[in-house]
């Protein structure tokens, strides 16, 4: 059965992002996929290593509660979904931290490092779907900040833990939008194919 993990990073309830968490909702309940929210803030999940953390790193071990049940929802879910705002041209550090923290090494985990590189194990996750919001235009993002969203967190990280297809959609310069292209971006979640 299709379960879609959708990872959320934004401390404001009343952000776009928020009005795009509810849309992505909408779309999967419309056609009856199964989804779990991971809510990065609102979990109040701690970004920074610290130093037991740390050294339990490389024996694939954690004493974070948090980092342990969301190593569960990603090998349980078949489908990502990634929403979140582009900060200084790259990801937040909440979300950051995240794949720095969760993204483990070891046989039953997310990755293993190999001769000729990372052999990613998330196998199961078929396709990922990636939305952010900017002040930047997307094609700004895109030719003049070195594209990190595309080219470091799609092309490289997703991939190189085992997602399969990525899709990512940016909505640019949030902050001088217009109201009527706000909705019709968030008209075109509502009927797009979240999982592909």
């Amino acid at each position: 059965m299709q379960k879609t993990l959708i990872i959320y990073c934004h401390p404001w309830n009343q952000s776009f992002n928020h009005t795009v968490l509810e849309h992505v909702k909408y779309n999967l309940e419309s056609n009856h996929n199964n989804y779990k929210v991971i809510d990065l803030y609102t979990d109040g999940f701690n970004p920074a290593y610290d130093q037991e953390e740390l050294r339990l790193f490389h024996s694939g071990q954690t004493h974070d509660l948090l980092v342990k049940e969301y190593l569960t929802d990603l090998k349980q879910a078949t489908n990502l979904i990634i929403i979140s705002p582009v900060w200084w041209n790259d990801l937040p550090a909440i979300l950051k931290g995240f794949i720095d923290k969760v993204m483990k090494e070891g046989p039953d985990l997310t990755h293993v490092v190999t001769p000729t590189g990372i052999k990613g194990l998330l196998t199961n996750l078929n396709s990922a779907y990636v939305f952010t919001s900017s002040t930047s235009p997307t094609f700004y993002l895109k030719l003049f900040c070195g594209n990190a969203i595309k080219r470091v967190f799609i092309d490289s990280t997703l991939k190189q833990i085992g997602v399969k297809k990525t899709k990512w959609n940016n909505f640019g310069k949030i902050s001088t939008s217009k109201k009527a292209d706000r909705l019709k971006y968030l008209k075109k979640i509502d009927t797009l194919k979240l999982i592909f």
